[in-house]
């Protein structure tokens, strides 16, 4: 189901920037420039959703602590306090989650459309 999803999303940024390409295209041989211009917002969402789906896919220490941490933006301390560790033993969590969501991510974002094969 996540490979299908991959696919899909990733389909769907083609086909975006396939007709922002057309679009610019026209705009040029037509010589007018739109001042209106933006930023595409499908690579954000993309890059939010893949970080949700890279998130859930840790384990419940490294979600809790980073979520605490980054999403809810409480000071080290006070994640400390609510997962029952010492400040120490969360900084060093907060590492080793840190260290498994970049390694996750950029697995990822390396080979979005492949299958996971478990024989492999």
């Amino acid at each position: 189901m996540g490979w299908l999803i991959g696919v899909a999303r990733h389909k769907l940024v083609d086909h975006w920037r396939r007709a922002e390409r057309e679009e610019r295209g026209l705009r040029l041989v037509s010589g007018s420039a739109r001042d209106d211009w933006f930023e595409d917002p499908w690579d954000e969402r993309l890059d939010a959703m893949l970080a949700r789906e890279v998130l859930g896919s840790l384990g419940p220490h490294h979600r809790a602590a980073l979520t605490l941490r980054y999403l809810d933006g409480l000071p080290v301390p006070e994640v400390a306090d609510l997962l029952g560790r010492t400040v120490h033993a969360t900084e060093a969590l907060l590492v080793r989650a840190r260290k498994a969501f970049r390694g996750s991510y950029e697995e990822r974002l390396a080979a979005p459309d492949r299958k996971e094969d478990p024989d492999a």
